[in-house]
């Protein structure tokens, strides 16, 4: 492509999401942490890149830096509750996007013994006649505006309070007869990961 290549001067002017906006911040942090840019010059790239709208505003903030590999992806999951229920837990690979039924047995996905690096999950859930329960670490946040509650319900007890390096977990989908819920481990939970060291 040249500069004056009209797919690129029209790329310029699409506007960008917060996960791409994140994804410049990182590099840039990375950048800093190398050596390649200073700390001053960082402060100043990172509120261009938080207040950035296109990827005209995006791209000249990393047009001097080493392209970052795009990490190969795990495929998406696609869990189902069935008659006799299905779970995931231990230590597993974390796709982008993952699809729960709760089926009649129900569903149960359980990412406290995952490493994560993705900025954010999309997981579409299905309540079902059992319904699906989720659990993340303390740090990670969910946002289930996304779900139709149903006659099940959605109940998110999480908090708020996200750690840097951490994805945000997007729930859609619905809540169907047995309802969907999302939390943090519970007591016992917690000292299960305690005895194996893995506590987060």
């Amino acid at each position: 492509m040249t500069a004056d290549d009209p797919e690129r001067t029209a790329r310029r002017g699409i506007r960008v999401s917060d996960a791409e906006r994140e994804a410049v911040v990182e590099q840039l942090r990375d950048a800093a942490a190398e050596g390649r840019i200073d700390l001053g010059e960082l402060d100043t790239r990172l509120a261009l890149a938080l207040t950035a709208r296109t990827y005209g505003d995006l791209a000249p903030l990393t047009v001097d830096l080493p392209p970052v590999v795009a990490p190969v992806l795990a495929p998406p999951i696609v869990l189902k509750g069935g008659m006799h229920g299905a779970s995931r837990s231990g230590r597993w690979e974390v796709p982008v996007r993952i699809t729960l039924h709760g089926g009649v047995g129900g569903a149960k996905l359980d990412f406290t013994r995952t490493d994560c690096r993705l900025p954010e999950v999309e997981i579409e859930v299905h309540g079902e006649m059992a319904g699906v329960t989720i659990v993340i670490p303390d740090g990670w946040v969910a946002e289930t505006d996304g779900v139709d509650p149903g006659i099940g319900g959605m109940k998110d007890r999480t908090t708020a309070d996200r750690l840097p390096g951490t994805p945000v977990i997007r729930l859609t989908g619905d809540g169907g007869m047995a309802g969907v819920v999302i939390r943090h481990p519970n007591f016992r939970e917690r000292r299960k990961l305690n005895r194996t060291g893995t506590g987060q």
